[in-house]
């Protein structure tokens, strides 16, 4: 669903068979769109009604049709902005992402197995609640990781949850998260402090624009959950400020896979580990 605030937005309603759904959702995620909610036979998609031009319809007609083929059937409709974000809470439930670690709705009654470790968050988007494939993989490539001593920084934060989990999984060192949506910061710091997780800082940054400025502060972890068109762009600059530090990423659909060898190979980096769910893969990579 939309981002709250006072804004009204382009629905976007694509009449696309469920098990294209993640796909779609990927290739619009491509194009800067982050709103989704899907149903039986169609998928949902929002963007404020600024974002909506002939460019911009013309870009999500290309990619469609290039990626399935054919051009789903779909209807733009202007929507008056409304209460989002309590409509989204409403349809919320607890994510079992492992044995180790369970993420929550704030308030809830849910009971965690023994040991395990819980996140409550208060989502003010759909991307970073758990409810996202990339943010599953994200979670569970880190939970198999050495995060003690660790300087991280986490592009495109979201909810924070990366940011949390990487706390609550033994990392005691200083976390940079950021994102370039100021409701998304400001949810990020909410959740931070509900779930006491000590020494983040969170930033309304550019992740292209902010990044050189940064990674100059030095850091042992990159985590970026994004798209494959920022990750394109970033992950060059990253390999220059920060040549030393591994990347966990995410938000790069499967049949992207020879794309990011491509990318990878250029820059100089190995595959440590890649796990995958649905449409999706989340890749750990070291510099050579």
């Amino acid at each position: 669903m939309p981002q709250p605030g006072t804004h009204h937005f382009i629905e976007l309603a694509i009449e696309i068979s469920p098990e294209l759904h993640e796909l779609c959702i990927g290739l619009l995620a491509g194009e800067g769109i982050e709103s989704f909610q899907e149903e039986d036979h169609q998928l949902l998609a929002y963007l404020p009604e600024s974002e909506w031009t002939d460019e911009k319809e013309q870009s999500i007609r290309s990619v469609l049709k290039e990626r399935l083929g054919t051009l789903p059937n779909y209807k733009a409709s202007f929507i008056a902005d409304r209460n989002w974000n309590a409509e989204w809470e409403a349809t919320l439930q607890p994510i079992e992402i492992s044995d180790k670690l369970l993420i929550i709705q704030k308030s809830s009654d849910i009971k965690p197995k023994p040991g395990q470790i819980v996140i409550e968050i208060n989502p003010k988007m759909s991307f970073g609640t758990g409810y996202h494939a990339t943010t599953r993989l994200m979670l569970r490539q880190m939970e198999q990781l050495d995060l003690r001593d660790k300087k991280i920084m986490d592009i495109g934060t979201g909810t924070g949850v990366l940011a949390i989990a990487a706390r609550k999984f033994g990392n005691n060192r200083p976390i940079l998260a950021f994102d370039n949506n100021s409701w998304a910061a400001e949810n990020a710091i909410e959740n931070i402090a509900e779930n006491h997780a000590d020494e983040i800082r969170v930033e309304l940054l550019d992740a292209e624009e902010d990044l050189i400025v940064n990674l100059k502060e030095g850091y042992d972890l990159i985590l970026a959950n994004i798209n494959k068109n920022v990750i394109d762009r970033i992950l060059p600059v990253i390999r220059k400020y920060a040549p030393q530090a591994p990347v966990l990423l995410s938000g790069i659909l499967v049949y992207d896979k020879p794309w990011l060898n491509k990318l990878l190979k250029r820059l100089g980096y190995t595959v440590e580990q890649i796990i995958y769910e649905d449409e999706w893969l989340s890749s750990f990579i070291k510099p050579l």
